[in-house]
């Protein structure tokens, strides 16, 4: 008779069901041209794409604001900053938190703010659990504050689910909040903020710095413009999130063998061809996150589905591009089809949009689930009774 001893019995290493090994992750780079490409030298001279850098120029100069709006956000966030810094050493009669800093964050402190929006984000971070009433409260004290300064200035106050918005007649402050590390321990989802709020405020503090110290050259801000009102306009890359389009716009102008920027025209395209070659699909290796110690890629925040729109969507953008459509990309110039629903002819040459390869897996029934529980269970008692004989 054997043992039980060996891995046969209930004390041994028999689990029910099939024993399942994970393969190690092995990230793969989508073909890049630009680091490889003294390994595929050009057998004709590069295209003058003078036509195209100058598009691009001019869509970021129609994208950026007006001075006087840039002014105006300018005014209400510099009110905003020295109110929330007076709390910050003076609270006075605030009771409900305490703030420990105030920083300024989001596209118009990037410098990239678009057109049509003029709005601005500063995050306050609480020594404080954050209440519901302790976000009310400060918001009270924060108009109190202001209208004291500028009585005749008209000022509304919204709560929103990450804090809350401080408007004049003329531009928007969304004021997020947020708690120190340690407190994220500590939240009650039924007493307080959502955390999953709370971290990517907080999350935004990290990307300005990492904005701050990484993001100089024109260029990138430039493409982040033009990506951003690009993800506007395709609904297959609105699944693009800021931070994304920032790091994205960053890798293709400055990631390459020089460390040199890349002219804007290069960098435009180098964006298509990237995510058209898979950059944020499955098994990629994407681009890893600054601000998480490079153990997270940001493209793991997509579905798979959206992972597979993205792709195809910039596959048929880059074809169009390549074929002369740059106009109608950039939104200079419109058609009356949806380039990327019905086929569309570019210079002779018929471009037809892709379908997408991702198919949902069938949802399980509970009868399934439970057929699946009584192999396990009737092949663990046959292993059972031949240990037995």
């Amino acid at each position: 008779m054997r043992g039980r001893g060996r891995g046969m019995g209930r004390g041994g290493l028999l689990r029910r069901g099939p024993v399942k090994f994970s393969n190690p992750f092995v990230p793969r780079f989508p073909f890049d041209l630009l680091l490889c490409e003294s390994a595929f030298p050009r057998v004709t001279p590069p295209l003058d794409e003078t036509a195209l850098t100058e598009a691009l120029l001019k869509k970021s100069t129609d994208l950026t604001p007006s001075t006087q709006d840039q002014t105006a956000v300018l005014n209400l966030v510099t009110k905003l900053q020295a109110v929330l810094d007076a709390i910050v050493v003076t609270p006075g009669t605030l009771e409900a938190c305490q703030l420990a800093e105030v920083r300024q964050v989001g596209s118009f402190k990037k410098g990239t703010m678009m057109i049509g929006t003029p709005v601005a984000d500063m995050v306050v971070i609480l020594k404080t659990l954050p209440t519901r009433e302790s976000v009310e409260a400060l918001a009270a004290k924060v108009v109190e504050d202001l209208k004291a300064q500028e009585p005749v200035e008209v000022l509304s106050c919204l709560i929103t689910e990450a804090g809350f918005d401080i408007s004049n007649t003329e531009v928007n402050v969304h004021i997020l909040i947020t708690t120190i590390p340690p407190n994220l321990r500590k939240l009650n989802p039924e007493l307080h903020m959502d955390p999953k709020v709370l971290c990517r405020n907080l999350a935004a503090i990290r990307h300005i710095r990492w904005f701050e110290d990484n993001v100089h050259h024109s260029s990138v801000k430039v493409l982040i413009r033009v990506l951003r009102d690009m993800r506007s306009r395709f609904e297959g890359l609105s699944s693009l999130t800021p931070w994304m389009i920032d790091l994205l716009a960053h890798y293709s102008v400055m990631y390459n063998p020089s460390r040199q920027a890349l002219p804007i025209n290069i960098a435009f395209k180098r964006v298509l061809q990237l995510l058209a070659g898979g950059l944020f699909l499955p098994g990629s290796a994407g681009i890893p996150d600054p601000c998480e110690g490079g153990t997270v890629r940001v493209h793991t925040a997509l579905t798979l589905e959206q992972q597979d729109i993205l792709c195809l969507t910039c596959q048929t953008l880059m074809r169009i591009l390549q074929h002369g459509g740059y106009k109608v990309i950039l939104g200079l110039e419109t058609l009356k089809k949806d380039i990327l629903v019905e086929p569309t002819t570019w210079n002779g040459i018929t471009v037809t949009p892709l379908n997408m390869c991702y198919e949902k897996p069938p949802e399980k029934k509970e009868d399934d689930e439970c057929t699946e529980d009584m192999e396990a269970e009737n092949a663990y008692e046959e292993m059972e009774t031949a240990d037995q004989a």
